[in-house]
């Protein structure tokens, strides 16, 4: 199975870096949208056969293009949200304690699963919640599935469920508006990152052809 995980949109909190992870969270912003349209040529080159957005008005506008283009419908998930800020909401994304809420979420992918954001939830709720998605998108039977989500959160879950992606890498590569991680494997026989962003994380296997622009992955 190929899995596509693909940041949502701008929205106002991200072009002010703030901490923003409540239901249902703002709009895209103008360039968000103007994101959210340009998906369906930048992802041409894949067969979707599901599309998967999270609770938050902003994926869903992000999938909504898509899903036009390819005739789908969104299948609205709320184990696709953004990593729960808690106590840390509303606070800068690189200030002390907007560090910390990255810090906490990637102890999660180096098996710390224990530790709880403040106010939030843990890593046990929050991969668990994601992976019910994954679960739910691979019983589909469809070769290619893309899942609308949030930055925090799908590095957080490559980190911890892609063989080929560590903490370090996750935590030194930040996911931009609408950047795409491609993925193969299963929920039960693990997953391999192929690319992210456009950057080759693994070598592509024999059905594997594009990265997320639907060019060739050299």
């Amino acid at each position: 199975m190929r899995l596509l995980l693909i940041r949502h949109g701008q929205i106002p909190s991200n072009a002010h870096d703030v901490l923003d992870t409540r239901v249902p969270g703002p709009a895209l912003t103008e360039l968000g949208e103007r994101q959210a349209r340009a998906l369906p040529d930048a992802l041409r080159g894949e067969d979707i056969g599901a599309l998967f957005a999270s609770t938050l008005l902003r994926t869903q506008q992000t999938a909504r293009p898509l899903a036009r283009k390819l005739g789908l419908e969104v299948r609205v998930r709320d184990g696709l949200r953004e990593i729960t800020a808690g106590e840390l909401e509303g606070e800068p994304g690189y200030g002390e304690r907007g560090l910390r809420y990255m810090e906490i979420a990637f102890s999660w992918a180096a098996g710390q699963v224990g530790r709880r954001m403040p106010g939030g939830e843990n890593g046990v709720e929050m991969l668990g919640r994601y992976d019910a998605v994954v679960e739910e998108a691979a019983a589909l039977g469809a070769g290619t599935v893309a899942l609308v989500s949030h930055g925090a959160a799908i590095r957080t879950w490559t980190a911890a469920r892609a063989a080929d992606v560590d903490v370090e890498f996750a935590a030194s590569h930040p996911l931009d508006n609408t950047g795409v991680v491609i993925l193969e494997g299963s929920p039960e026989g693990g997953w391999e990152a192929l690319s992210w962003a456009g950057a080759v994380v693994s070598t592509p296997g024999p059905d594997s052809g594009s990265g997320p622009t639907g060019r060739p992955v050299e």
